[in-house]
């Protein structure tokens, strides 16, 4: 299929879902060896939020916030993608489910994972099938929920990372505006530094119980190669387009660390008065961070009509990205839904002590099938 001549994917409606839990750098405090200074001096993150509902159901609220926000019914979506790396389920994949929920009939649906970047994965893919002609609009999900999957006694890992979602609603255009330029890649071989062991067949095969997980995150290696990878893309992703740094308006990077953003913002050159960050408010939310975020720039007005928008972004793999974003006119949206999830009457650390009490209670169950099985959690996966 050949891309139609001048046909562009607009983005014309955007949507995000926060559950309501916090969980504080205090309240992580109070199970392992931390504290506000430490965690805020090396990530940038004050908290982050936990959710009481099936990711499923926030995936429901931010779509359907971004489809009131364009003006649209789900029955006009032709393709919904929902990018996550952990979902509610692996099959039926997650968009099959959003579909059902948002009763999205005439849309295909497809999951991308490419961890955190899985998003602008998505984002390209909807917009190649957009300009060739396949699908006229389509529904983009960043989505994570990470927390039951947490180790949670591990203060690597358990201080970074954050659940919520967002979603952008793409028509076709004839108008130049949407993704003008993307840059994507991988770093295979240096993919076992960023790991999530015991979920797969890999371990299944080997007699680990589903629904056991530990991690595997090399800090400093990911620190690296998540700048090379990030300023890379950007600067192919913007000579794509004959664009400089200073012709960006606003970069809104994956939100995974401070440092990193900081360290991509001084590597491209860009100045920065204007790179957006929310990574204090919600930690690394994997492939919900760049949606969210660029919902969060238009709701306080860093969104111009016309904007050059830069979306860097990297993820375990190791996957990178830069994405170019010319947007619209409109910047404010033309309806609201009264969707909301249900109510929460538990604290971020309430729910999250739950989680470790359930894990703690499984291990125990199922430490003789992982004990034999030690050799893979201990290795790096191939």
């Amino acid at each position: 299929m050949t891309r139609k001549e001048g046909l562009h994917a607009a983005i014309v409606g955007w949507g995000k879902c926060l559950p309501p839990a916090v969980l504080t750098n205090a309240d992580l405090a109070t199970f392992i060896e931390t504290d506000d200074e430490w965690i805020a001096s090396r990530t940038g993150m004050r908290e982050r939020r936990i959710s009481h509902v099936p990711l499923s159901e926030v995936i429901h609220v931010a779509a359907s916030r971004a489809l009131a926000c364009a003006g649209m019914e789900a029955g006009e979506l032709d393709l919904i993608i929902v990018g996550s790396t952990l979902g509610d389920e692996i099959c039926p994949n997650v968009s099959s489910g959003t579909q059902k929920r948002l009763q999205a009939r005439n849309a295909a649906v497809m999951d991308v994972n490419t961890a955190c970047t899985s998003f602008l994965y998505g984002l390209s893919s909807a917009t190649a099938l957009i300009r060739t002609g396949v699908v006229r609009t389509a529904l983009v999900v960043g989505a994570e929920a990470p927390s039951p999957f947490m180790d949670w006694e591990d203060r690597n890992t358990a201080v970074l990372f954050g659940d919520g979602c967002g979603a952008v609603v793409l028509q076709a255009s004839g108008r130049e505006e949407g993704l003008l330029a993307e840059r994507l890649g991988c770093y295979g071989d240096a993919r076992s530094i960023l790991d999530i062991r015991g979920v797969g067949a890999r371990y299944a095969n080997q007699g680990i119980p589903g629904g056991y997980s530990s991690w595997n995150f090399d800090g400093q290696e990911i620190f690296k190669k998540a700048v090379i990878g990030m300023t890379l893309a950007s600067q192919e992703a913007l000579a794509k387009r004959g664009l400089a740094i200073g012709d960006v308006d606003l970069m809104i990077p994956h939100q995974a660390n401070r440092r990193i953003i900081d360290a991509v913002g001084k590597r491209v050159g860009i100045d920065p008065a204007k790179v957006f960050v929310n990574v204090h408010r919600y930690g690394n939310m994997s492939a919900a961070t760049v949606p969210v975020a660029l919902v969060e720039a238009l709701e306080e007005g860093r969104v111009k009509p016309g904007a050059t928008l830069l979306l860097p972004a990297f993820g375990a793999g190791l996957t990178w990205c830069a994405h170019v974003v010319h947007w619209g006119q409109r910047t404010t949206p033309l309806g609201t839904s009264d969707l909301e999830l249900a109510p929460c009457d538990r604290t971020g650390l309430e729910l999250v002590n739950d989680l470790r009490a359930r894990r703690a209670l499984y291990h125990q169950a199922a430490a003789p099938f992982i004990e034999a099985a030690r050799h893979l959690l201990d290795e790096p996966a191939a």
